[in-house]
């Protein structure tokens, strides 16, 4: 069994990746490894605060670790709230004004496509890697469903007529960016303990 700290406090987070994760790896949450620290965000990009929080944790543990950061890209909106999706409406990062604030910002829009992109930062043996994973989709005009977290409540994936938040989480795999981006790593992991 490979064990591997995924730096977030995040727990729904953590169950995301372990409905992904089933076999020959051992997930541990920060929380589960001691570790009680929040690790800023301070990047513009997804790809360098991935890359901050797995290189803290590294350089904490020594331990091989990962990290994910996602933002949600709104076309309309110039891409927000992207990097800044968690905080969107103010630094407490609440879900329910971070969703008022996007329906606000685009009332009258008709144009509502959005992407959720994920980057996962991987630490093994000292060595960096990212994986990457796009979910196409759109926005509705207001929530709809109650699982799930963030946007999901009012992000519609292409070729589904539900949002994330009225899916199971078989059902959200299965569009999910998350998912993408850790089935690369998956792959990769695997490839490297030579179970291919």
């Amino acid at each position: 069994m490979h064990s591997i700290i995924f730096a977030t406090n995040n727990k729904n987070k953590v169950e995301e990746i372990r409905s992904v994760l089933k076999d020959g790896f051992q997930i541990i949450s920060l929380k589960e490894a001691n570790i009680n620290i929040e690790i800023p965000e301070p990047y513009d990009t997804l790809e360098e605060n991935a890359r901050e929080k797995s290189n803290t944790i590294y350089a904490l543990t020594g331990k091989d670790c990962f990290s994910e950061d996602t933002g949600l890209e709104v076309t309309a909106l110039n891409n927000e709230p992207g990097v800044r999706s968690a905080r969107y409406a103010g630094d407490e990062s609440d879900f329910k004004k971070n969703i008022e604030k996007l329906l606000k910002n685009l009332e009258g829009i008709d144009k509502r496509e959005a992407q959720f992109r994920t980057v996962i930062s991987l630490m093994l043996h000292g060595n960096e890697y990212q994986f990457e994973g796009i979910c196409k989709g759109k926005i509705t005009g207001e929530e709809s469903g109650s699982n799930g977290f963030g946007y999901d409540a009012v992000f519609i994936p292409d070729g589904s007529t539900k949002t994330f938040a009225e899916m199971t989480m078989d059902e959200k795999n299965k569009f999910s960016h998350r998912k993408k981006a850790t089935a690369k790593f998956v792959a990769f992991l695997n490839e490297h303990n030579g179970k291919n």
